[in-house]
């Protein structure tokens, strides 16, 4: 049995290692800011650490784990795949850890009593390490601290999402398993019984095995985003309902999606609970695909789920464009006055249409004494309530997330800014609805 999870093992590190090498050339060199960190606290199982920092930090910047796949490195996954979590980095401004596994193999421990229990002296230890090495030294927003990885990166993402709950928001975990399934006995990180696909466990058993991993804690679990391939052999495709059915049971939800979507023609999306950009959880299975995640375009919607995609130091600004009309977001007759509601114009490039975003996730019109917000008629929160300029207060209906799928997203409702009726006419009103990502839903700024 050994010998043959060993050759499992072998087997695994070779196509990692395949996959490793694909990725090292997918995409362009990081920026200098990708730096080592030494002495950054207790690193039992002597793993490596590096951060990278974009020019302009916000204020409060979010944090991402970043955690690679066997075989990888932290400079292979931020070269590779993972660079477009980078750009949006230094858009936004956040700051990237990104541990890297030093042990042969270069796999992270996701099997021993150690790396399954909190604060238990393996990998997710030294980890956590870093994490509070990096909130202490660049001012993180502790609410926005979210991780996610590819394949053993990915496995890790469930671990700490399920051992420190009470740090993490969120996590994205691209071909994974579910916390706890790759527990092992023998010393040896490698389960072929779970990346076989032969574990079935109820969700209560799946809740039991995460609340093991942090016994007492009776909080809320970090929402959470999972991806998989239907034709994956390294961590077989039945993982994925395996860990809906964990991360669905800690959240208290049934087993029965509340939305179901196609954002590609071979995606399949569920979403569990809220159902908007930021479900509570989501599963995305891939048709046709193997052990290959992420692919092409993948990452953005990973990072508006995991609330990336806000607070940059940059601001930006300029006209926002409807994409499916080709128009621009207006206030009719260059007014001011409180509660005048918004429609869709031809872009004529006036202070009507230009609209700013700060980094207290506001979207403003007009400068100084007159600068107004966009705003939710009313603070509601329903399909249909229309969108207004208001003198600026700082309220939660105030504030929206720009998506990097083009979405403009109501903090306070979860709900899309969109075109009536998907209209290109003149003076079309502009309103929110729920999130379905059609073309009347998509926006640039700029």
């Amino acid at each position: 049995m050994r010998r043959l999870l060993s050759a499992a093992l072998s087997m695994a590190l070779v196509l990692s290692l395949a996959v490793g090498a694909v990725l090292l050339t997918a995409g362009p060199a990081a920026a200098a800011t990708l730096t080592r960190v030494t002495n950054f606290g207790n690193n039992p199982t002597n793993l490596d650490m590096y951060v990278y920092v974009p020019d302009n930090v916000a204020p409060r910047p979010a944090l991402l784990v970043l955690v690679h796949y066997c075989g990888g490195s932290a400079s292979a996954i931020v070269n590779g795949n993972g660079h477009d979590f980078v750009t949006a980095a230094d858009r936004y401004g956040y700051v990237i850890v990104a541990p890297e596994a030093t042990r042969d193999g270069h796999c992270f421990d996701v099997s021993t009593r150690a790396g399954l229990t909190r604060d238990g002296g393996s990998d997710s230890t030294g980890i956590m390490s870093m994490v509070a090495w990096t909130r202490q030294r660049y001012n993180v927003d502790p609410a926005r601290i979210v991780v996610s990885g590819f394949s053993s990166g990915a496995m890790m993402t469930d671990v700490l999402a399920a051992e420190y709950p009470d740090v993490f928001a969120a996590g994205a975990a691209f071909s994974g398993v579910p916390a706890g399934c790759f527990a092992t006995t023998d010393g040896s990180l490698w389960n072929s019984q779970c990346s076989g696909g032969n574990i079935t466990r109820t969700p209560q058993e799946w809740v039991d095995t995460a609340h093991a991993m942090y016994p007492g804690y009776s909080g809320a679990y970090p929402r959470m985003q999972l991806w998989h391939g239907d034709q994956d052999t390294t961590l077989a495709y039945h993982n994925f309902g395996e860990e809906i059915k964990q991360w669905t049971g800690l959240h208290g939800l049934g087993q029965t999606p509340a939305f179901t979507d196609h954002p590609q023609s071979s995606w399949t999306r569920t979403r569990y609970g809220d159902t908007s950009t930021r479900a509570t959880v989501e599963g995305i299975s891939i048709a046709g695909t193997g052990h290959t995640l992420p692919q092409a375009g993948m990452l953005a919607y990973a990072i508006s789920f995991l609330g990336l995609d806000t607070g940059g130091s940059t601001g930006g600004g300029g006209a926002l464009r409807a994409v499916g009309a080709g128009k621009c977001l207006d206030v009719p007759g260059q007014t001011t006055t409180n509660g005048t509601r918004l429609q869709i114009w031809d872009c004529h490039g006036g202070t009507n249409q230009q609209w700013t975003r700060t980094a207290a996730d506001e979207l403003t019109v007009y400068s100084g004494g007159s600068t107004r917000c966009l705003d939710a008629e009313g603070a509601g929160t329903t399909a249909g309530t229309a969108v207004i300029i208001w003198a600026c207060h700082g309220g939660s209906n105030q504030k929206w997330r720009l998506g990097t799928d083009g979405s403009v997203t109501g903090v306070q409702s979860g709900l899309c800014l969109e075109v009536a009726g998907a209209s290109t006419a003149n003076g079309a009103a502009v309103r929110l609805a729920t999130c379905t990502g059609q073309s009347n839903q998509r926006w640039t700024l700029g």
